[in-house]
């Protein structure tokens, strides 16, 4: 199903992340941590998967928070350079199990920066007194976004060092203190990284596989992933 909405707001919220707030009827029901997929070239049926940051059904809008990595040309970034506010957008969705579980004894959250987005709508969800724990790994202090539970975490930063394959973040997980029950795990961005850190959860800690869920944002040289 394609839902008709327009671009109301765009906002620079950190250099290399950009707010865009979409508004109209048509905004749907999301569950914290779904996504929806954009049509980023008007001429064909180009998508591009957008987690959503936010949204206030009332008031019929959502925020998507939109990594922008470098200068190259790629759909989904020809398209966040270019929208403005006035701007008709058409997506699909929302679609998604990479949610927040309510009941979880514990939040555990980790990733690096394009994991944001995702860890802000699942911390925001969060019942008053849950336990939450976790590691972000972004390249420097100006990267990181503020949103609901965010001091709670460990922050790391890498420098120039590469995202992909991540050594740095898989040891701070190591180094991470937590419950000596599994709680749920909420692992995010890129993909080999959060491979290691899945098999460290359950070969290391013991959790349950069904008690880590992971979503595969992006890694060099491949493409179809979010």
């Amino acid at each position: 199903m394609l839902r008709h909405v327009t671009a109301t707001e765009v906002e620079r919220l950190r250099p290399r992340i950009l707010r865009v707030r979409l508004g109209g009827p048509e905004i749907p029901e999301v569950r914290p941590g779904q996504h929806i997929r954009v049509k980023v070239r008007k001429d064909s049926m180009v998508l591009r998967t957008y987690t959503v940051a936010s949204i206030n059904i009332r008031e019929q809008w959502l925020d998507l928070w939109i990594y922008q990595p470098g200068d190259e040309s790629t759909p989904g970034l020809d398209w966040s350079r270019t929208i403005a506010p006035g701007d008709p957008v058409t997506f699909m969705g929302p679609s998604g199990r990479f949610v927040v579980q309510p009941d979880a004894p514990y939040h555990l959250v980790i990733g690096e920066e394009t994991a944001q987005v995702a860890f802000a709508a699942i911390l925001g969800a969060t019942k008053p007194g849950a336990g939450v724990h976790g590691v972000i790994e972004v390249s420097t202090p100006d990267e990181r976004l503020d949103f609901t539970r965010a001091d709670e975490l460990t922050w790391t930063y890498r420098g120039d060092a590469p995202a992909a394959e991540s050594a740095g973040l898989l040891e701070a997980v190591r180094a991470l203190t937590l419950p000596p029950a599994p709680g749920v795990a909420y692992l995010a961005g890129e993909a080999k990284t959060i491979a290691a850190i899945r098999t460290h959860l359950i070969a290391e800690r013991r959790w349950p596989r069904r008690s880590v869920l992971t979503k595969p944002f992006w890694t060099p040289g491949r493409k179809g992933l979010d």
